[in-house]
């Protein structure tokens, strides 16, 4: 199956210059969501994932059913003010400003080996303050997974300590 076939480019989006990758028509077919999510999953058995952690929002929509079919937990990773417990966090870089993720600072157990799924790697900021707050918490990356890879952005540079899955590559 050739996934690009089911992602859409829309060229000026969010703002001019942009050529955005949609991963919504992937996920309306439910044959090519499945097959794109089997092919994480499969991944997730070979580096021995314990627990999937996923970034708002895109990472819920692929980590969960990794999470799911593996029979292993998943862990949301959250702009602030939306988890209700204690939380961690990591501030990180944007092009233009920071950012914000939190994470419950009880979810990654010591040793555990954890899996960050996303939609998408570009810059690889998100993924990397995601790393940071599972190692803070004890746990063991044992690698990253995403859907899309936008290869000239650098996040797979960011990344190169780390056993880095994709889909498919732009």
């Amino acid at each position: 199956m050739d996934f690009k076939d089911y992602i859409a480019a829309v060229p000026d989006f969010p703002t001019e210059g942009i050529l955005f990758r949609d991963i919504t028509p992937l996920m309306q077919n439910g044959e090519a969501f499945h097959a794109a999510t089997k092919q994480i999953s499969d991944f997730a058995k070979e580096v021995g994932a314990e627990v999937i952690a996923g970034p708002e929002s895109r990472g819920f929509i692929f980590g969960c059913p990794v999470a799911y079919e593996l029979h292993i937990g998943f862990v949301p990773v959250r702009k602030p003010n939306k988890l209700p417990r204690e939380v961690i966090s990591c501030e990180y870089a944007l092009e233009y400003g920071t950012n914000t993720l939190n994470m419950h600072a009880d979810s990654v157990k010591p040793g555990q080996k954890v899996l960050i799924v996303d939609d998408l790697l570009a810059t690889g900021g998100t993924v990397e303050a995601t790393i940071k707050m599972v190692q803070q918490m004890g746990g063991e990356v044992v690698g990253c997974a995403f859907l899309i890879e936008l290869a000239d952005l650098g996040g797979r540079e960011k990344l190169k300590d780390y056993n880095v899955f994709t889909v498919m590559s732009y």
